[in-house]
């Protein structure tokens, strides 16, 4: 049975992380998002996500949060492996729904895996 948790191991929360993860990483950009993946050591997939006050309100910024994390929580099986991945919301993004999020970000990492 698969594992369909956000676990808090699964989350960056340091800044150094975000700092290495920035300068280590390889940058993919799509129409809402900038996705950075870097290797760890850990052996697990980690997930950071950066919305700036620019994206909108508390509640506009949240629920793009909600969004991704239940992306990364339902197909973190289909993310490469071993990998920190930090997920940066661009500012001018519209009220996206769950369909929208997971068809942008798929094809963000279908893409980084044929590579």
């Amino acid at each position: 049975m698969k594992q369909y948790s956000f676990r808090k191991f699964e989350r960056i929360h340091k800044r150094k992380d975000y700092l290495r993860i920035y300068q280590e990483g390889k940058r993919v950009n799509s129409k809402n998002f900038i996705t950075i993946l870097s290797r760890n050591q850990t052996g697990i997939q980690r997930l950071g996500i950066t919305v700036t006050k620019k994206v909108g309100n508390s509640v506009k910024r949240n629920r793009i949060k909600r969004l991704l994390r239940e992306f990364f929580r339902l197909n973190k099986d289909k993310l490469p492996g071993s990998n920190d991945i930090v997920i940066i919301v661009k500012n001018e993004i519209p009220p996206l729904k769950y369909p929208d999020v997971y068809e942008e970000l798929e094809n963000l990492f279908i893409e980084r895996d044929d590579r």
